[in-house]
Order: C-alpha cells, then sequence, then structure tokens
C-alpha cells in the first residue's frame, strides 16, 4: 500500500474565508490521493511559538498549508514545500504565496454600488493593515473614475481604542457627517456589521439612507446583521483546490519555484443591505426594479416601458441620463449578472443556467459573457468554482 502524505494543516476554520479554503483543500484531497493531515493545536496559540516549531520538527511533514502561524519565519527555514495564505504582510519569502486581488474586489464592490444610482460613496476600514489600505485605495479611484468622490473613516491611532463601545460612538459620529443616501464599502463583512449596528443607533435607515457591503461573504456573519449584509465574494473553494494542487506538485519536485496564487472576487452576494435605488426619477426606479424582478423571463425593452407612463424614447432618454447606458443595456446587465452569480454558486449545465434565465440558447448566452468578461462560461466557471 502506497504510503500517506504528512500535510501540516496550520489553518484555523472558524471564518468563512478560511472554511471556504479547507473545503478546496479537502476536495483536493479526496479526489487525488493519499493525504493525512495534522493540525496541531499550538498554532492557534501565539504564545507557544516554540513548542508549534518543535511538533513540525518532530512530525516531519512532507508539506505545509499555512495562514501565518507563530515562527512563520523559523517554519519556512525547515525546507518544507510551503503553501502560504499571509495576511499581515503581502508576501512571504521562500513559499508560495496566496494573495488577494484586492484592486478587483474593490473594484467589484464600487461597481455594485454604482448600479444602484447612488452619487455619494464613503469607506470604512483598517488604516494599519495592508489590505484594508488597498481596498480603500482602490475603492477611491474607481469611484473617482465614475466622476465621484469617496469619504473614508479614520479609526482610531491605538488598536486598545478599538473596542465595540468606544469605535461605535466614533462611527457614528462618521455617519452623520455624510450626504445621504450614502453607499459604503467596508474592508470586510465584521466591519460591515459594524456599521450598521451605528446605523441602527443613529435611526439611519439601511439600505436607504445607507447602503453596505462588505467583503468576504460570512454567510454567518451577513445573516446575524440587520439587515442582511450584501458581500463581495471571493473563489475560496477553487483557490484551497489549487493550492492543494500547487502543494502536491511542489512535493512532487514537479514545480519549479515558488508560484503565487490568487484569490479573486467572483460576484457580490447581493442582501438587503444595499436592496435600494437611489434615483429621484420614480419612472427609471419602476423600471429597474420590472428588469430586476423580470430578467430571467427573458423580457424586451417594450415590455419595460409598458411598466411606466413613460414613450419607449422619453425612458431611453431618461436611463442615458440617469444610468449612462440603454434600457437593453441594463436589461443584459442584470441578467448577465445572474448568469455569473449562477455559475459560480449552482452546478447547473451552462445550457440550464442559459435556459432558466431566458437565454435563446447557450451559444447565446456565452458570446454576450465572452464579451463582458473575456472568457467563456465554462472558463470562468473552472476558474472560480472549486474541483475539476
Amino acid at each position: 500500500m502506497p504510503e500517506s502524505t504528512k500535510i501540516a494543516l496550520l489553518i484555523n476554520p472558524s471564518r468563512q474565508y478560511t472554511r471556504g479554503i479547507l473545503s478546496g483543500i479537502a476536495e483536493y484531497a479526496r479526489l487525488q490521493g493519499l493525504w493525512t493531515f495534522y493540525r496541531p493545536l499550538e498554532y492557534r496559540d501565539r504564545t507557544a511559538e516554540h513548542r508549534l516549531l518543535a511538533v513540525i520538527e518532530k512530525l516531519k511533514p512532507n508539506g505545509i498549508l499555512m495562514r501565518e502561524p507563530p515562527e512563520t519565519q523559523a517554519i519556512v527555514e525547515l525546507g518544507v514545500p510551503i503553501v502560504c495564505f499571509p495576511y499581515t504582510r503581502e508576501t512571504i519569502d521562500g513559499v508560495a504565496n496566496v494573495i488577494t486581488d484586492q484592486e478587483a474586489v474593490a473594484g467589484v464592490a464600487a461597481d455594485h454600488l454604482l448600479s444602484l444610482g447612488l452619487t455619494h460613496f464613503a469607506f470604512c476600514g483598517f488604516d494599519d493593515w495592508w489590505w484594508s489600505r488597498r481596498r480603500r485605495d482602490s475603492f477611491c479611484e474607481r469611484v473617482a473614475r465614475a466622476g465621484f468622490q469617496a469619504q473614508v473613516y479614520r479609526p482610531a491611532d491605538m488598536p486598545s481604542e478599538r473596542t465595540w463601545e468606544q469605535e461605535l460612538p466614533r462611527i457614528i459620529d462618521w455617519l452623520r457627517g455624510l450626504p445621504k443616501p450614502v453607499g459604503i464599502m467596508t474592508c470586510n463583512d465584521d466591519r460591515g456589521e459594524l456599521v450598521i449596528e451605528a446605523c441602527k443607533m443613529e435611526h439611519l435607515r439601511v439600505p436607504d439612507e445607507v447602503a453596505v457591503v462588505g467583503v468576504d461573504n460570512d454567510t454567518l456573519i451577513c445573516d446575524l446583521c440587520s439587515p442582511p449584509l450584501s458581500s463581495v465574494a471571493t473563489n475560496l473553494e477553487r483557490i484551497g483546490y489549487e493550492a492543494a494542487e500547487t502543494l502536491d506538485h511542489m512535493i512532487r519536485g514537479q514545480e519549479k519555484g515558488r508560484p503565487t496564487l490568487w484569490i479573486r472576487p467572483t460576484h457580490v452576494a447581493a442582501r438587503q443591505s444595499t436592496d435600494v435605488l437611489a434615483m429621484d426619477d420614480v419612472d427609471v426606479v419602476t423600471a429597474l426594479r420590472f428588469i430586476r424582478r423580470a430578467a430571467p423571463l427573458n423580457i424586451g425593452v417594450q415590455q419595460v416601458v409598458q411598466h411606466t407612463n413613460l414613450s419607449r424614447r422619453a425612458l431611453e432618454q431618461r436611463f442615458r441620463s440617469v444610468l449612462g447606458h440603454s434600457i437593453h443595456d441594463e436589461i443584459q446587465r442584470v441578467r448577465l449578472e445572474l448568469l455569473t452569480r449562477m455559475l459560480v454558486e449552482t452546478r447547473q449545465s451552462v445550457s440550464d443556467v442559459a435556459r432558466a434565465l431566458g437565454f435563446a440558447d447557450a451559444s447565446h448566452a456565452s458570446r454576450l459573457f465572452r464579451k463582458a468578461k473575456g472568457i467563456s462560461p465554462t472558463e470562468y466557471r473552472q476558474q472560480h468554482q472549486r474541483g475539476r
């Protein structure tokens, strides 16, 4: 019987981020071969640095999948193949790094808020975490390209002053000064939850006055928010699978160098915290709500017009004035958004997804998808869903 490959797994499964990654790792191990995982408890204890190193040395694993445990550098120096998911710094020397595309994440969040017709924007994060700063700067740049400006929350300088009781009044003061309605991106879902709590205490209506979108799509956190929090979802299960595959190749000597893997956004999991259309034009809002509701029914422009009190010409002019594109473009945008979400969240065939969304056939859906995304629906699913 072949000998099992020993993998030290230094990833805490306490959050959606790591659970998604671990799910992909588990699927690779299940499909590809004999892997035995070891999860020493010492990696969770920041006071047990030398104990963890001793445990790893005694275990003699064939490879390591890790976040950033205590004694990271000493573990790297053991010379064992490692794939790392760093968070206190962007990369770690001597290992294969898994990095989140922060710019793309911020762009997806900004585009989602922009699509709601908002003209005021803000960002709430942490100044002392590099990934939050990167998301902040990218969000502000994307909003600026659309012709708007984003205001930024500045937390207390000392982490000790960021307890719930201390920071909530500070965020409330910041929210009071923001023009309304406003779309806020938060650096992660925890921050989104705090902003929603602050809105409730200040009697600000979410999403009518304040629309909030977080990052990571931690479903437990998002659903505990009231109203539920919209959030940018990423290809965590897929990247977990690819991280395990990369480590396997490194162990077998099939991987030259130390590759970089990228966590990329897939879509916004839209919930009630952004269920708003912040526009003064009642007819455009009526048309947009109809499009959102009826887009899977293969509706046309004339059906949209019939749900308003305007002529087709007048409604087209209003759409271009308010949204910058045509009624037909908006129908296609909503349908492609639904198509993207179903490709990631379901295992239905592309043909079945296209049929469910009212496309004439899979070829028609594929042509539109490739034009918008640059790749086919099948290629997109392969990049973002777990497994092979």
